[in-house]
């Protein structure tokens, strides 16, 4: 069972923020745009889909036995305009960095992610359309470089 609690953080005065504890006992703050003191909790969902996908990625690259020396994943969503604003499109940007990084390992990758493992970016895919792609770029501390190639994973 997944578990967390939001709770007010200062009752007594007019903001929202609120601590956030997990079920693994971790805290953080959110907040609204006028606070500003913690992330909304909508960045949230997009933070978790990140986070979802670049484990899995990683894990699969990882077992294929690429050499990867840099990994990031960034998330940008469009919301619809009116509320509840739910995410409409979302795009997932994967840039892989490593030595000879096989462009058909990094397709695979993503793909059992968004196909299998990631359950953020299964619930997510219900209610909006998921678009990956990634870059693969050579590290360049091996001497032995190559221009970044960029492909869409699908």
């Amino acid at each position: 069972m997944i578990e967390a609690r939001c709770t007010l953080a200062q009752p007594a005065a007019a903001g929202r923020q609120f601590v956030v504890t997990t079920g693994s006992n971790h805290h953080f703050l959110v907040d609204d745009a006028q606070g500003a003191t913690g992330a909304k909790p909508i960045e949230l969902l997009a933070a978790a889909l990140a986070g979802c996908t670049a484990f899995d990625v990683i894990n699969i690259l990882r077992k294929k036995r690429q050499q990867v020396t840099a990994y990031e994943v960034r998330v940008e969503a469009d919301q619809v305009a009116t509320p509840p604003q739910v995410f409409a499109d979302i795009r997932v940007h994967h840039i892989v960095t490593g030595f000879a990084v096989s462009r058909d390992a990094v397709e695979d990758a993503i793909r059992l992610s968004e196909e299998k493992y990631c359950s953020v970016g299964a619930m997510i895919a219900k209610a909006a359309r998921i678009h990956a792609d990634f870059q693969i770029l050579e590290d360049t501390s091996d001497l032995r470089a190559h221009p970044s190639e960029t492909v869409a994973a699908r």
